[in-house]
């Protein structure tokens, strides 16, 4: 890929969110704004590898993406109110909203992605496309699911909104509520996206991650008694106080038990420990995202690997396994069951998922099995694992992990 088509994809990537929000605030339809969005894209990928790419990359999609509304909009006549609104915010000269409105815009986009007309993962399937510009095959693979399957549930999701004319608006009173759990879901998988890539070179995006983030503040913002928001938050920050430490110098993985801890940012780690106990506090112990928030907590407060309370993750597991039952869940309880009681318990625990197959096409459940091969000495069948794994992802960075570790188990092989 051309060095100028990739700037562009990172600009997409950043400004996607803000620009489709701002564009729908105006248009009021969410599919709309988002081909606007893409057709002010499409543009860029034109235009820059001969013009350059400007001063403000933003401003410059924000201005086409309007031109074309504006011209969409002259062609039909019953819309000619909007035409007027477009025009006078095409006038600004720098192209540069206020802070304010575009984290209103982007908020109000979540919600109106996450509106119940739609199923609940062609919401989160919308929102990560429109929040975090993701391109479809990178949502099927989050999803595990085919991309064409993926593509037809976004086509239907925006077709969906717009019939049943979904107002572009956050809901308050008694409507907020069961619309927050699922917006925090899509935030969350934001957030996993950033902190580990799907696809491409680089293992983590922390401008998603970032994003994610922030969000997740706007959020307990608006919600301050809702204990899975602190619960979501805390996640996140202690996760993200990791970033820094997951890869080395040259951008390769560094995995969790030989990251140097003394790069892991201490500021957010405190500020997750505090919205942790603020979620107990108001008594989501047991919510999925404060579960896994104490379990992140368990690795934060060890000073070394060795330090890590392995038994009560492999117990805060078993509770969020009950909670939110899945066999992603079930699979990192069984690597914290390796480190508690041994790499041969967690091996039986990794063989039944292997059976049911839920997990067929996930890379790391081969990968996991591999290691625990490895620790049990069975270099052979640890290498093709290992082999396996690399072939189910997407991800440079983790493939070429992968290929690494199956060719040490081939210096072990007899």
């Amino acid at each position: 890929m051309p060095a100028t088509h990739r700037a562009v994809e990172a600009v997409w990537r950043i400004e996607a969110a803000r620009l489709i929000g701002a564009l729908a605030r105006v248009v009021r339809d969410v599919g709309v704004a988002e081909d606007l969005a893409q057709d002010a894209l499409v543009a860029a990928l034109e235009q820059w590898p001969v013009t350059g790419i400007p001063d403000k990359p933003g401003a410059w999609l924000m201005t086409i993406a309007r031109r074309r509304a504006v011209d969409g909009v002259r062609r039909e006549v019953r819309l000619a109110e909007k035409v007027a609104e477009l025009g006078r915010t095409a006038e600004r000269a720098d192209g540069v909203e206020d802070d304010d409105q575009v984290e209103d815009d982007v908020l109000r986009l979540m919600f109106t992605a996450c509106h119940p007309v739609l199923t609940p993962p062609a919401r989160a399937a919308l929102t990560l496309k429109m929040l975090a510009g993701l391109r479809t095959e990178e949502i099927a693979r989050a999803f595990l699911v085919p991309t064409a399957t993926m593509a037809q549930r976004v086509v239907r999701a925006k077709k969906a909104l717009a019939d049943a004319r979904v107002p572009f608006e956050v809901p308050t009173g008694a409507e907020l509520a069961p619309r927050l759990a699922s917006v925090l879901g899509v935030v969350y998988l934001l957030f996993n996206e950033g902190y580990s890539a799907t696809a491409g070179p680089d293992l983590v995006r922390p401008a998603l991650c970032a994003e994610a983030m922030r969000l997740g503040r706007v959020l307990a913002a608006l919600a301050p008694d809702e204990p899975e928001v602190h619960g979501l938050t805390a996640l996140m920050e202690l996760q993200a106080s990791r970033l820094r430490a997951r890869t080395d110098a040259a951008g390769e993985i560094v995995t969790l038990l030989d990251q140097d801890r003394g790069r892991w940012d201490r500021l957010l780690i405190q500020r997750g420990l505090a919205a942790l106990d603020r979620a107990v506090a108001l008594g989501g112990g047991t919510g999925r995202y404060t579960v896994q928030a104490a379990i992140a907590a368990c690795h934060a407060r060890a000073g070394t690997p060795q330090d890590t309370d392995w038994a009560r993750i492999a117990a805060l597991y078993t509770v969020l396994a009950h909670v939110a039952p899945s066999p992603v869940i079930d699979l990192n309880r069984a690597v914290a069951v390796s480190m508690a009681e041994g790499p041969a318990a967690a091996l039986d625990l990794v063989d039944a998922l292997v059976a049911a197959k839920t997990l067929a096409r996930y890379h790391l459940l081969p990968a996991v099995r591999a290691d625990l091969l490895t620790k049990l000495a069975r270099p052979t069948e640890a290498r093709a694992e290992f082999e396996r794994a690399a072939t189910l992802t997407d991800n440079a960075r983790e493939r070429a992990l992968l290929l690494s570790r199956a060719a040490e188990c081939s210096t072990q092989e007899p």
